[in-house]
């Protein structure tokens, strides 16, 4: 082992002992369901700002560092997509979902469609999180590769086995205190790759890099489509963001964490702005990589020395944590407590952290045998995860908030219907993680007939209990000419959408706009009793 695996294990053990013993720690506050699953509902501003700032502008930090080693300067608008998914969790949803005392959104299903929506959407989301999980712990895999020599399987078990350890102990607690020492060794993990960047390649490299290879300046290099579905994802995700919201919900009053929220927007830029610049470095020193991720610890070799690159390298490691932590901890939360709960009623929080803590060595082994399956390809866990997730939960969740006609019946033939087309269109498109069936996304696929069978069961099966309103409002003639638009857009311009990569997308839209118009219109019939009861209250 050369002198930079030994500092790169060095630290990352020393590291994570550390981290174990504040878990261990942290248990002494987490005897209680309420404290285990969102810490007792205690955290100030900056706990929600360290904490968002682990989940994603550790996990946005590492996917621009690989994006800007391949495609240059346009990986931005991956961060710029992120950073707008978090300000619209600020400002729409985190004041609503603080008072009603969420924790996850498969209870928020649960509580109300009932015990099998719970269970239903329960374990579809508890099993997407661990791909979640491996496809960062691949990306940390591939540096910790380049370092030692361990095999890129190993580092994943390794990696899956440390946080079980870590968060079966305190739980949320754990979680935060890891994300606050995390935003520290970001920190460092900035200061000494920057100081790279002057070292070598300098400003004047990338005045080089740009007179080679222009194209890494272009602001549009990664594609229309990749970008546009960037934004789309993240903008879907908004209502979904699990792990988010059981992070930002922990907060002491809704003001708080929408406060936190916001301040973790500002700490994100200079992961945005530094993982391009260290992904153009590393395209100037290292130009002929594979992977972005492979590329940065090669760079930081040749200019750095060992210890100094072992404590750039705790950064990613800082990174692989901020991310897999919480998704493996809101994993096991769905699997343990809403499922737990939605198969045995009368359990206590006791027992419903006991199922929770069993459901993290579960999701540990998953983890481990997913890294084991498919450890070169961590695109594809993440298209496999938000498939499966947003394809059978999406439209349950905003039926949960907006549209009280929706049937129990309905949930669960969204949930099922949604969850089996995703993936059965992924099986036509080969289990491909880009190349797939008529070039279109299997998410949106998912996620439309996740909606179209809501929507139609909503209708056929609750025939008689609603009624068509004379809705004149602004926002219903907006969907209205909305609606009309994308079909005439579709229509005209189908073959130009199709060959773009975006027809998925657009259609996807389309379906939408007739859910959010069917929610504006189609409203339950007020009977002359409960119109009774509504004039005596």
């Amino acid at each position: 082992m050369s002198s930079y695996g030994f500092w790169v294990i060095s630290l990352a053990v020393l590291y994570t002992l550390a981290l174990i013993i504040a878990g261990n720690v942290a248990k002494r506050k987490a005897n209680r369901g309420e404290q285990y699953f969102v810490g007792g509902r205690t955290f100030r501003w900056w706990t929600v700002a360290f904490c968002i700032t682990g989940l994603f502008s550790g996990s946005t930090y590492i996917s621009i560092v690989e994006l800007s080693y391949l495609t240059g300067i346009s990986a931005i608008w991956y961060g710029v997509a992120e950073t707008l998914q978090v300000l619209l969790i600020a400002l729409l949803l985190i004041k609503s979902f603080r008072e009603k005392l969420i924790v996850t959104i498969t209870g928020l299903i649960g509580d109300q469609f009932g015990r099998r929506a719970k269970a239903l959407s329960g374990a579809i989301t508890a099993f997407a999180f661990p791909m979640w999980s491996v496809a960062t712990a691949i990306a940390f895999a591939s540096a910790f590769h380049v370092f030692t020599g361990v095999s890129l399987s190993l580092s994943v078990a390794f990696t899956a086995l440390l946080l079980f350890v870590y968060l079966q102990a305190g739980g949320m607690w754990s979680v935060a205190f890891t994300q606050t020492m995390n935003t520290f060794v970001f920190a460092i993990m900035f200061i000494i790759g920057t100081v790279a960047f002057f070292i070598n390649p300098g400003i004047s490299g990338l005045q080089q890099l740009a007179a080679d290879q222009p194209n890494m300046f272009d602001w549009g290099g990664a594609g229309l489509q990749v970008i546009l579905v960037w934004f789309a994802t993240f903008l879907v995700n908004v209502i979904l963001a699990q792990a988010a919201f059981q992070m930002a919900l922990s907060c002491k009053t809704p003001e708080e964490g929408r406060k936190g929220l916001i301040v973790a927007e500002v700490m994100s830029v200079p992961f945005i702005l530094l993982g391009i610049l260290f992904g153009l470095s590393a395209a100037a020193v290292v130009p002929d990589a594979s992977l972005g991720l492979v590329a940065l610890p090669q760079y930081l070799m040749e200019v750095l020395p060992a210890p100094f690159v072992g404590l750039f390298f705790l950064g990613i490691w800082a990174c692989a944590l901020g991310w897999g932590a919480p998704c493996q901890f809101s994993g096991a939360t769905s699997l343990g407590k809403d499922v737990g709960s939605a198969i045995f009623p009368g359990a206590s929080p006791e027992q419903l952290v006991k199922y929770t803590k069993w459901s993290l060595l579960l999701l540990t082994g998953l983890m481990i045998i997913f890294g084991f399956l498919r450890t070169e390809q961590a695109a594809w866990w993440n298209v496999l995860a938000w498939t499966m997730r947003n394809s059978a939960t999406f439209a349950p969740v905003v039926a949960a908030l907006f549209w009280p006609l929706v049937t129990k019946r309905a949930v669960l033939g969204a949930l099922f219907g949604g969850f089996a087309a995703g993936l059965i269109w992924y099986h036509l498109s080969n289990w491909h993680p880009t190349d797939f069936f008529l070039n279109i996304h299997p998410v949106w696929v998912g996620m439309s007939v996740n909606i179209l069978v809501m929507v139609l069961f909503t209708v056929a099966f609750n025939y008689g209990n609603w009624k068509i309103t004379n809705n004149r409002s602004v926002k219903g003639a907006v969907v209205l000419t909305t609606l009309a638009a994308l079909l005439v857009v579709n229509g005209l311009f189908y073959e130009s959408l199709h060959a773009a990569g975006v027809v998925g997308m657009t259609l996807f839209l389309n379906v939408l706009a007739i859910f959010i118009g069917s929610i504006i219109y189609i409203k339950p019939k007020v009977t002359e009793e409960s119109a009774q009861e509504q004039v005596v209250s």
